[in-house]
């Protein structure tokens, strides 16, 4: 079921595809690759991508339908601003640059990100330090940003460990102490209609939802916007997730190397469990109706196993049939 695109050296953060069919991957920062963001072909072949938005360091992307990839500049590799850039991918040039430096704490870590090009919004998660995530609704029109829900339960981390393969993942702290993470929010996708939001910590066994226009409501004080969350159904720590046209939601099972499926009736199965799916970061859909994935074996780089590098190249970009047709770009 599984087919491998490609084998890549660098180690992918998240994906998209555009349109067109280009597969666009970010790298990731774990990884300290010289590139940001590229292209990348069939069997591995890369090119760089959006030079010349002169970005930092970008985790989240994703492709709308006219083809403007968005990618979510975190600006943790260097003293660059936390902005949101929309790339046109035909005339590769920049097309909106949005400062997101208002609407960001101090300790923000902007990850992953969900865009309605139709409405005109995005939607971003802050995992930050975990008491303090939240999420960020982004106006693309007006270029302005607004921090909701921060720390709410739906967006805060749950003190439980993530195990892979018997091993927990660790973080070596400045005094050589070996720390377990709770990362908060990070899995976001919206439905095929673009009504829903859907989120929830990645150390979390819950997923919520929020209508999007409440997030678009600026009117809605912070007590009536939190009132409109739903606990929608269990889940497994996860971090990407992706839903298609019947409901389904895609998630990397990481404690268990597997694909998940939340099924429209709310339930939780693992779907496919394969070795190869080693930290499932992000999922995209592809014009030629396949489900993208990244497997970039994160628990293994030295900033998730205690300073030390276990890595098992190559790392990989995936595809497979999904249970039903998604968006193209998400």
């Amino acid at each position: 079921m599984l087919q491998v695109y490609a084998e890549m050296e660098p180690g992918p953060g998240n994906i998209t595809l555009t349109p067109q069919g280009a597969v666009i991957t970010s790298l990731h920062q774990f990884y300290a690759p010289e590139q940001r963001v590229v292209r990348v072909h069939p069997g591995g072949r890369i090119e760089p991508y959006a030079q010349a938005a002169k970005l930092d360091s970008v985790l989240g992307l994703q492709s709308d339908a006219r083809g403007v990839v968005w990618l979510l500049d975190n600006a943790m590799r260097g003293p660059g601003a936390r902005r949101l850039v929309g790339w046109d991918h035909d005339a590769g040039r920049v097309l909106a640059d949005i400062p997101l430096g208002g609407a960001s704490s101090a300790g923000a870590f902007l990850n992953d990100l969900a865009v309605d090009a139709q409405a005109g919004y995005a939607y971003i998660a802050d995992p930050a330090g975990g008491a303090d995530a939240a999420l960020i609704v982004v106006d693309l029109r007006r270029g302005t940003a607004r921090r909701v829900l921060q720390g709410h339960h739906s967006v805060v981390p749950e003190d439980i460990d993530l195990v892979i393969d018997g091993t927990p993942v660790r973080i070596r702290q400045p005094d050589g102490s070996l720390q377990r993470p709770r990362v908060g929010v990070n899995p976001i996708a919206l439905d095929a209609a673009r009504e829903w939001l859907y989120f929830g910590p990645m150390h979390g066994r819950s997923l919520f939802r929020i209508r999007a226009a409440d997030l678009r409501n600026a009117d809605l004080a912070p007590a009536a916007l939190a009132g409109r969350v739903e606990r929608y159904s269990d889940k497994p720590i996860c971090d990407g997730i992706a839903i298609d046209r019947a409901g389904n939601i895609y998630l990397g099972d990481l404690a268990r190397n597997a694909i998940g499926v939340i099924s429209p009736q709310r339930e939780y199965r693992v779907w496919v469990r394969d070795p190869l799916l080693s930290w499932v970061d992000a999922f995209a859909y592809g014009a030629d109706g396949y489900l993208y994935l990244v497997a970039n074996q994160l628990h293994r780089s030295a900033a998730l196993n205690g300073g030390t590098s276990a890595l098992q190249p190559p790392l990989r970009l995936l595809r497979l049939r999904p249970l039903a047709p998604g968006v193209v770009g998400r």
